[in-house]
């Protein structure tokens, strides 16, 4: 089976959505940047909230199976990665 891919903090810290898929696993990652300075994330205050679901559609016409929100760290994204893997 392939690895599932989940972009690096850094994406997630510039306010980028990211969706994904393995086979018909979906799955939608939100962060909540919450901003320090002018350039400087918040990280300690950050989280990415994420949603999954099993199907053909896209977020906006499926139901969520489950939703979970993790802290904006590394040790965060791999509970994520994680979280999703079990999941699939």
């Amino acid at each position: 089976m392939a690895e599932l891919y989940l972009p690096t903090l850094h994406a997630f810290a510039m306010n980028n959505v990211f969706t994904g898929s393995m086979g018909l696993f979906r799955f939608r990652a939100e962060p909540h940047v919450v901003m320090a300075t002018a350039k400087e994330v918040d990280f300690a205050q950050s989280s990415i909230h994420c949603a999954y679901w099993h199907g053909e559609f896209c977020y906006e016409k499926s139901t969520m199976e489950a939703e979970k929100t993790f802290p904006m760290t590394e040790e965060g994204r791999l509970e994520m990665k994680a979280w999703l893997e079990s999941n699939i």
